[in-house]
């Protein structure tokens, strides 16, 4: 018998399925890259994995649309 309500337990399979799909979009990126760079070493796609991560377009706006707030100022 599952303690999860049927509500709860949708809202963990999307869960689920989310980072999954965020996982397969990174490793797509880390096949894209090593195909765009043959010579480079696994550090350096590592590297260049985590600067797309962090500075792919919309990455910077917190990757949804909507007004920007400051966070540090709303949350401290």
């Amino acid at each position: 018998m599952s303690l999860m309500s049927p509500k709860s337990s949708s809202a963990a399979s999307a869960f689920r399925d989310a980072l999954e799909l965020f996982e397969t979009g990174v490793a797509l990126m880390r096949q894209n890259l090593r195909r765009s760079r043959q010579h480079a070493d696994d550090e350096t796609i590592d590297r260049l994995l985590h600067e797309w991560l962090l500075e792919r377009p919309g990455a910077q706006l917190g990757d949804c649309s909507g007004e920007i707030i400051d966070r540090t100022a709303k949350f401290s």
